[in-house]
Order: structure tokens, then C-alpha cells, then sequence
């Protein structure tokens, strides 16, 4: 496979067994958008920001749409095993646990966590999904993980990029393959708020004490 590395940035925490933040940003962002939440979300975590490989019109993505909320699930296959493949590589280079992983997308980043979730069940410890589509419609056979990570999801009652029921569906889904999903909607539309932020913080303390 042609994999590529991804541009990262990562900041170890003082206690070498912590888990650690994979933040994972938007469309056009890149590994320095989500590093300010960090320290209100995880702040004993190790942290580790991924850039996505894949440009549209020179913005970074994690992988390829073929319009807005339609995805390249190819590409999104493809772009998945890059970067989990990237991930075990790195996580021997900087010494952190790949199992203690918690990764944190917002929208684009969130749906490629998605598809780690989907792809690979037992990798992650848990999962923040902010503004998050079903990645991938075409996996006929269940994913089920032993582990019953859980999954944090928000999303915007006035966000016209997903549909309610959508997300709902998602949540459903990841729930019947044994992640313990908590969603919650937010009086918002497909932009981070404060309100994000606070209850996703809340819910790390709760789950990664």
C-alpha cells in the first residue's frame, strides 16, 4: 500500500502511562486547530495532533468527498488504514500506548475517527465525535468491539449538513456493535461552542479517570 506519514504535532504528558488525545480537525484545518482545547478536555493527557494527508482546493482533509456530506468510502477505506497505520509506527517512535488512545474530531476529523471506530473496533479506548457523519454505508458485516469503549457524540439541532435522524441512525449503529454511545444535541449549527467543549471535558473525567 502507498501509505504516506502525516504531519503531527506531540506533547507527552508528565505521567508516561497517561492515555493520550489523537485530535483530529475539520475541513482546512490542520494539526494546530484543536491543540487549544486540549488542556480543558484531557489536561493529563499525552497529545497528539494529526494534519490530514488529502487537499481540496488546498484544504486539508483526512480523506476525499464527492460533494458536500457525500464521501469517497474508497477513499475513506484507504485514508483510514493510512493513518492507523501511521499511528502504530508513531506510537513506537514516541513511546505512547496505542491501545490508550482517545481520539477527538471535529466534523471531517470526527468522521474519520468514525471510521477508525468502524474499521478497526478494538483500537481506540473512546471516541469524541463533534458534528459527526456516518463514515462508511457499505461494511455488510458487524464490527463489534469486546472493549465497549465509549463514544461521546455531539451535534447541532440547527446544522444543515446532518440530518437528526441521520445521527440518531449512527449512534444506533455504533451502540449495536457494543460502544457505550453518549449523544447529546446542542443548540448550535455545525460550529463548536463552549457548550462542546465543556460536556466533552465531563465526559473524559467520567470515563478516564
Amino acid at each position: 500500500m502507498d501509505f504516506q506519514p502525516l504531519h503531527y504535532i506531540y506533547q507527552p504528558a508528565a505521567n508516561h502511562n497517561a492515555h493520550t488525545l489523537l485530535l483530529l480537525h475539520g475541513t482546512g484545518g490542520d494539526e494546530r486547530d484543536m491543540l487549544p482545547l486540549a488542556p480543558a478536555m484531557a489536561p493529563h493527557f499525552h497529545v497528539l495532533s494529526l494534519r490530514g494527508n488529502v487537499q481540496e482546493q488546498g484544504m486539508p482533509r483526512f480523506f476525499r468527498r464527492l460533494s458536500m456530506g457525500v464521501f469517497d468510502e474508497q477513499d475513506v477505506h484507504f485514508r483510514t488504514h493510512e493513518m492507523v497505520h501511521f499511528l502504530k509506527e508513531l506510537s513506537a517512535k514516541e513511546g505512547f500506548d496505542l491501545q490508550q488512545l482517545v481520539a477527538a474530531g471535529y466534523s471531517n476529523g470526527a468522521n474519520i475517527a468514525g471510521a477508525v471506530l468502524m474499521l478497526y473496533p478494538e483500537l481506540l479506548a473512546g471516541a469524541v465525535l463533534f458534528r459527526p457523519m456516518q463514515p462508511l454505508h457499505g461494511i455488510e458485516d458487524p464490527f463489534e468491539t469486546t472493549r465497549q469503549q465509549p463514544v461521546f457524540m455531539s451535534s447541532g439541532k440547527t446544522d444543515h449538513t446532518v440530518k437528526p435522524a441521520a445521527t440518531e441512525a449512527y449512534a444506533t449503529l455504533l451502540t449495536a456493535n457494543g460502544f457505550q454511545v453518549s449523544n447529546y444535541d446542542i443548540n448550535a449549527g455545525h460550529h463548536l461552542t463552549q457548550q462542546d467543549i465543556d460536556l466533552a471535558a465531563g465526559w473524559v473525567k467520567e470515563n478516564f479517570r
